[in-house]
């Protein structure tokens, strides 16, 4: 039901006039006294709740939205890092594996200028597929000269012996294949002797040995030079393990190879020295 005003009160201009008068009133009050500022204050601490309820769906949609968007950035940008990471990976082994490469040539061609018999340079293409041979073919074959029984060395020391030629490749017995014999010297007292691949691991058998000789671990055991085939005084191995049982009459000795049979691509084959004529 309307208010009791409305039905019997004042005529609408004279209510509209009233109301004129008083909002005018108010409004010079307030400009000139402040009357108003605390209950304006006050309404709007009320109503700013309901203000803050009535925007949150929209800040709700736009904070998830914003998540949303970062999320997928973020989920780009890992994709994008690991990626970066993988390839700088493969970038640094690729650098690593020329810088060795590299090394070992430059110690190769120091090697060269070292040895007095003419060398040729050769690359490792793979080795044998019998697990119970130490054997290796080279880039190398009868086309660039080389020839059966040529010593294989690389810088520290001697690697094997060609033991079959092609004619763009070559087959070469590592020294430590099975039974793969090796003139050699102890370097610290001249005793000779034959070192022998073990055809097991990285190592070699030197055989034949008294019991009672003098021969200790860390001895170095270079060419001896006397086989024709191998310079006197290239490195071959060191004494790992003398073993001297009183039952046996020649002591077990193990060596090491000081060349890296194993290890490096690249290896010098060396020329075979001119057969002796003979006389007439």
């Amino acid at each position: 039901m309307e208010h009791e005003l409305f039905r019997h009160g004042p005529s609408p201009a004279a209510r509209l006039t009233f109301f004129t008068l008083l909002s005018l009133l108010l409004l010079v009050s307030d400009a000139h006294y402040k009357y108003l500022g605390t209950l304006r204050q006050g309404i709007a601490t009320a109503i700013y709740p309901l203000q803050r309820i009535a925007l949150a769906p929209a800040e709700l949609a736009k904070s998830i939205g914003d998540f949303m968007q970062m999320q997928s950035s973020l989920v780009r940008e890992n994709a994008l890092l690991k990626r970066q990471n993988l390839e700088n990976q493969a970038a640094l082994l690729r650098y690593q594996a020329l810088q060795q490469e590299n090394n070992q040539l430059r110690r190769l061609f120091e090697a060269k200028a070292r040895i007095p018999v003419p060398a040729l340079m050769a690359e490792i293409l793979y080795g044998e597929r019998d697990p119970f041979s130490r054997k290796v073919i080279v880039d190398k074959g009868a086309l660039a000269h080389v020839a059966e029984g040529s010593a294989v060395i690389d810088n520290a020391g001697v690697i094997g012996q060609v033991l079959e030629v092609y004619p763009w490749a070559s087959e070469v017995s590592l020294i430590t294949d099975k039974d793969h014999p090796t003139p050699v010297q102890v370097l610290r007292n001249g005793l000779r002797a034959i070192v022998f691949g073990s055809g097991s691991g990285n190592l070699l058998d030197l055989r034949y040995i008294s019991s009672n000789i003098d021969i200790r671990p860390g001895d170095i055991l270079v060419t001896s030079g006397i086989d024709g085939t191998f310079p006197a005084g290239l490195p071959v191995a060191a004494v790992l393990k003398v073993d001297r049982n009183p039952a046996y009459a020649f002591a077990r000795i193990t060596c090491e190879p000081l060349a890296g049979v194993d290890r490096h691509s690249q290896v010098l084959i060396l020329a075979s020295p001119p057969p002796e004529s003979g006389k007439k």
